[in-house]
């Protein structure tokens, strides 16, 4: 199995990174290939320019081969902080360059603007991990978790994913040392669920 995981946190200290690098050690234990992006190391330009929209317009080599990934993934694995209950502007914009027409979606033969798609992504199944400093009854009551309906409903299974799970991690900025361990061992075991090793 192929796994594509995309991190965008900014500082390489964080937890976001800490739970990353967890997943793509899991992964690697059950003998996955595994292409691991983070997207503000790499510097990846998250601004997509009009010439970019068509879908069979050229693209630079650098979102080329984000595409090609993409479309040979297995499986996926986002990792991210919930920031302004959106994700970074950095992965919103891998989001638009990478899941575009023609890799990730199409829309059906004679639409007429209403705008059904056809996932194209061969992916199994996604997995997303999200951190947050605003506990988890908050979130519900007052936000909602949007976070929720853009990967599960807007994202994932608009592009032909068809399982999607999702674990937001809260509070960050107040757990202890004790508490980031047994969430990290949680990556490891979700992690190892969705995406269990290759049948011999």
């Amino acid at each position: 199995m192929f796994v594509s995981v995309i991190l965008a946190h900014p500082h390489g200290g964080s937890f976001n990174h800490a739970i990353a690098l967890t997943a793509v050690a899991a992964l690697e234990e059950c003998g996955h290939a595994v292409a691991f992006h983070d997207l503000y190391a790499e510097n990846f330009d998250p601004l997509l320019p009009y010439g970019e929209i068509p879908r069979d317009a050229p693209l630079p080599p650098s979102i080329a081969a984000h595409c090609a990934e993409i479309a040979a993934a297995d499986g996926l694995v986002v990792v991210y902080p919930d920031w302004w209950g959106m994700p970074p502007a950095i992965l919103k914009g891998w989001i638009d360059r990478v899941l575009r027409p023609g890799v990730a979606y199409r829309f059906l033969e004679g639409d007429a603007g209403e705008g059904v798609p056809v996932g194209l992504l061969k992916a199994e199944a996604a997995l997303v991990f999200n951190t947050s400093n605003t506990p988890q009854e908050r979130e519900l009551e007052v936000f909602g978790d949007p976070l929720e309906r853009l990967w599960k409903d807007c994202t994932c299974t608009f592009c032909g994913i068809p399982v999607v799970h999702r674990r937001m991690f809260s509070v960050v900025v107040t757990s202890t040392d004790g508490q980031r361990k047994a969430w990290l061992d949680e990556v490891r075991r979700l992690t190892l669920d969705a995406f269990p090793p290759d049948s011999v």
